[in-house]
């Protein structure tokens, strides 16, 4: 349980923008406390969509052996869902190359957000990033299907969660031993992403759907 639910985590945490804004925030005037108030709002995220998940997931009795059929369903589900998302982010990508340098590019929602580093912004931006994707539903739906403990289901929830979570902790907790390397470290890595990050994220939510896809059509065979 605890193998699977990691590696789908793992996979939904390569998410190159949860970085970048990470990188901004670090780079503001107040750098670890806009950091801090992006990670509680990445949290609460996470943390309340993994218990409603579960909770669904357990109401359905998924875990029983004779509900095999809706579970291995569900996650052939969340692996087209996974690639036809995809395709719709390759399809963005090429648009995007194909736009002339000299068009003008309107600014997201969350490049906005952090356009002006605010307190209530930071948090807010945390909700938004780390809405649930299918890689992160699929390591919850790994805990909510095995037939596991208390104990047991809330440190694989913990575990999925801190994975989740490892672009905003883990250059906050860097940032905090040594701020100078790891401002001029992430400015030279969101440089590597700005050229490859989207092709970074299309080849991590394909090859979640790839995985999910064989897993579910492998479990109704």
């Amino acid at each position: 349980m605890y193998e699977q639910a990691a590696g789908l985590a793992a996979l939904g945490a390569l998410y190159p923008p949860a970085l970048l804004i990470a990188a901004v925030y670090l780079g503001s005037a107040r750098p670890r406390r806009m950091t801090a108030l992006y990670l509680a709002g990445a949290i609460a995220m996470t943390v309340v969509s993994a218990v409603v998940i579960l909770v669904v997931l357990r109401a359905g009795s998924l875990s029983l052996p004779a509900h095999r059929t809706p579970r291995y369903g569900l996650r052939l589900g969340l692996g087209v869902l996974a690639l036809l998302g995809a395709g719709y982010l390759t399809m963005r990508y090429r648009r995007r190359r194909e736009r002339a340098p000299a068009a003008a590019k309107k600014p997201g929602v969350v490049s906005r957000m952090t356009a002006r580093p605010r307190p209530l912004t930071a948090v807010a931006a945390g909700l938004l990033v780390f809405a649930p994707g299918a890689g992160f539903v699929a390591a919850v739906q790994v805990v909510a299907t095995a037939r596991a403990g208390v104990a047991a289901t809330a440190g694989a929830l913990v575990l999925i969660v801190v994975i989740d979570l490892v672009l905003v902790w883990l250059p906050l907790a860097i940032h905090l031993i040594a701020p100078d390397r790891t401002n001029r470290t992430l400015k030279a890595v969101n440089d590597w992403l700005s050229s490859y990050g989207g092709v970074l994220l299309i080849g991590a939510v394909a090859a979640t759907g790839v995985i999910l896809v064989l897993d579910g059509a492998l479990g109704l065979a």
